[in-house]
């Protein structure tokens, strides 16, 4: 058996065979997945409700994202309205809807709910 260098136990130490083989195998399958689209010689189309589809994607993953920091605290639903992410929430989203279409309208959501979240948060203690 040869007699491989210290780098190498370095880098695999402790590390499963199983685990190792997962690894390479997702990275084949992104490289592949992802090369697809210039395996191809003429120009790929969308159908149009996927593009319309598409369009929310974004917006469902700052949702997926943002939602369990508001309505969870260390992977348990939150019991009580005595949190002040709750109401630093619902203040953002309710200026949000309020100027809707208006050019500051990011910034001054972010704003509005941290003016409403840091004085529950810091001064309440909630």
């Amino acid at each position: 058996m040869a007699h491989l260098p210290a780098w190498w136990y370095a880098l695999f130490a402790g590390s499963h065979a199983d685990t190792l083989l997962t690894i390479a195998l997702m990275t084949v399958v992104t490289v592949v997945a992802r090369s697809f689209f210039f395996l191809s010689d003429r120009e790929w189309t969308l159908p149009p409700w996927m593009q319309r589809g598409l369009q929310y994607a974004p917006i469902a993953a700052l949702a997926a994202v943002v939602i369990p920091e508001v309505v969870m605290t260390k992977g348990v639903f939150i019991h009580t309205l005595l949190d002040a992410r709750l109401y630093g929430a619902l203040a953002g989203c309710g200026y949000f809807l309020w100027s809707r279409g208006a050019s500051h309208a990011v910034l001054g959501t972010i704003v509005c709910g941290m003016a409403v979240y840091l004085p529950l948060h810091i001064g309440l203690g909630w």
